[in-house]
Formats: structure tokens, sequence, C-alpha cells
């Protein structure tokens, strides 16, 4: 059983600042997420797209604004589940709650922080009718790890910037790499397609655009697929093949807890600190609604601060939390350290 004091259900950047806010009130968070890794949408689909509406960077790399956030929560010692989908809930006489996970890791806080963004992912599969079939024998929409394509032939189709980042990073692991897209034009970030045409030119990634995978083909397990370009249709021989096209958000088993959803997102009172109907459990980020929500990560930086608050009060209801300002308190970690604000010069004036 994992203990804690706010469960945050979602890595993803309204999460990740979650777990900052709470720190400052000297309690600790631990997130559970579906992905390998934290950071949402913005480490698993676009690390590399600019985001412009983060205050203090005129620009900033989606990928780059994870790292950031997971420097910044590092005092604070947040704990992960990741690769894990939050299943169950389950409220105890004490009034705390017991999350368990679809691996049935469970998880118990009396605080519920609901954080996943626009929902549980699940990944878009192509329109090839034998695809299940080598779904644990080769075929993979998500890389977990990179070493088990260690001296494999891979074959990657997909134009976004999983497609292209992942075809780049694989050239130095495994034996062979093709990328296979439907248009001769990516969708990803231009470096990362001017480094592809630039392996490619070196032999080292095989292009083969437009055309698609029409068929996995083996007998037990990936042994190779057909490829369609055109009127010609060709085998290439492989270990794996990776489609990455991207991940369908859905609201998943959180559906079934008992809050109030409307369109497909959980609905909270914003008058206050983004609670849903069930006290105790609070939806921040894009995943809640309220009347004139706005889906904005700086909006998820705001609800959190505020569910942190409340969740204090909640877990504290007979002390009086006085707000201190980072710029006079400092940042200090559980293990005692801190970073000191500058102190103020004063002087006198004759």
């Amino acid at each position: 059983m994992i203990k804690t004091d706010i469960l945050i259900i979602g890595a993803g950047p309204t999460g990740l600042f979650a777990v900052f806010e709470a720190g400052l009130l000297k309690l600790r968070c631990h997130l559970i997420d579906a992905l390998p890794q934290p950071g949402g949408q913005c480490a698993e689909i676009y690390p590399k797209k600019p985001i412009y509406d983060i205050p203090a960077f005129p620009e900033i790399l989606a990928g780059d604004l994870v790292d950031n956030l997971m420097k910044q929560i590092e005092p604070f010692e947040p704990g992960f589940t990741l690769g894990e989908r939050a299943e169950t809930v389950e409220k105890l006489d004490d009034g705390t709650f017991i999350v368990t996970t679809n691996k049935g890791t469970k998880h118990n806080a009396p605080i519920v922080a609901i954080a996943g963004g626009l929902g549980s992912f699940e990944p878009r599969k192509p329109p090839i009718n034998n695809i299940s079939d080598f779904e644990d024998t080769g075929v993979e929409y998500i890389i977990r790890d990179p070493e088990i394509y260690r001296n494999k032939k891979v074959v990657i189709a997909g134009g976004g910037d999983s497609a292209l980042d992942w075809s780049i990073f694989l050239t130095d692991v495994a034996s062979s790499v093709t990328l296979i897209h439907r248009r001769n034009e990516f969708r990803g970030a231009l470096d990362s397609v001017e480094k592809v045409q630039e392996l490619k030119n070196l032999g080292r990634i095989e292009l083969i655009t437009p055309a698609e995978v029409i068929n996995v083909l083996g007998d037990g397990k990936v042994e190779g697929v057909s490829i369609k370009k055109g009127d010609e249709v060709f085998n290439r021989e492989c270990d794996h093949f990776i489609p990455l096209f991207g991940l369908a958000p859905k609201l998943g088993p959180i559906a079934d807890w008992g809050l109030e959803i409307e369109k497909n997102a959980i609905k909270v009172d914003n008058s206050l600190d983004y609670q849903t109907n069930i006290p105790g459990i609070y939806a921040i980020g894009d995943i809640n609604t309220y009347p004139g929500k706005l889906k904005l990560i700086l909006c998820g930086f705001h609800e959190a601060t505020l569910m942190c608050q409340s969740a204090y009060q909640r877990i504290y209801p007979n002390k009086r939390y006085v707000m201190k300002y980072t710029t006079v308190s400092g940042v200090e970690g559980f293990d005692g350290s801190k970073k000191e604000a500058p102190k103020a010069v004063i002087k006198s004036i004759d």
C-alpha cells in the first residue's frame, strides 16, 4: 500500500505543478499515470512543439517545460506509479480513499486530485485486420524500453514527432530502421524532419513515402510487414512493427467513479477550490469543466494552487495556514535542504 497526502492522477504539467504547491504546504504527493514517463501529452506526443503562453517564457519546448517542472519538484520527493491506469476508488470509514490501478497497485490518501488532462490515452491503431494478433509478439504502439529493439530490425509507421524522434533514436540501437508515412510531408518539428532526411542520405534510415503498411506477417510473432506504395505491394522483413499514430484521449474508468460528468469532463466547483461532487476528490486542468473554463496549461497551474490550499484545510482542519511568498520564505525540501530567498538590503538615507 502506497500512502501519501495527495494522490494525483495524471503526471502532466498540471499534476507536476501541484506537487510543487503541495510541497510548499509540507504535503507529500504521489502520482499515477498510464504513460511510462511523467509529462503527459507534452512528453509523449509533442515534446518538441513550442509553447508560447507560459509566463516568463516567450517560447519553450513542451519537453523542456516538463524537464523544468521535474527539476522544480525535486525537493519535494514525489512518488510515481507509471505505466498503470487508475482503475477504482473506494472511500474508507476514516474518510480516506483507496485507489487501485489496473495492475493491482493500491494507493491510500485523504485527498485525490484528478489531473488527467484529456483523460487516459489509448493508442490510435492503424486499420490492419490482423494487427491485434501480434500485439504481444512484436507490435508496439508506445516505446517504453528502447533496449528491446537492440540489434533488431524495426519498422515504424507515422508522420508526427514521435515517429520521427524514435526513428532517429533507434538508429543507434536497432540493426535497421525503416520509417513509413502515407504522405511525403511530415507533421513533426522541422529539425527532426531534416535529421531523418540526413540519416536517410547516410543510409541509416530507410524512408518509404508515400506508403502504408497493410498487413503484418509472421507465425506467432512479427516477421515482416506488407507495404503498399502506389499500385505496388511489397514485403519488408522486420522483428518489430511500431505504428506511432498518436494517442486517443478517453475518460476511462474514472467515468464510473460516481463523479458528475459533462461532455466527457468532470464538473467542479470553481467558486473556491475545484472540488468535485465527492468531497475530497478534486479535478484540475483540462479534465475538469465549469462556467468559463479555458483548457490552458497556465489555467491548470492556477487550479492546482487553489486545490492544494483546500486540501491542506481538509487534512488539517484545526490548523490555520498563513501563506508566505516564496520570495520571502524560500523553498524548503522534505530533506531539510532549502533554497533561501535573497535578503533585502536596506540602506539608510542621510
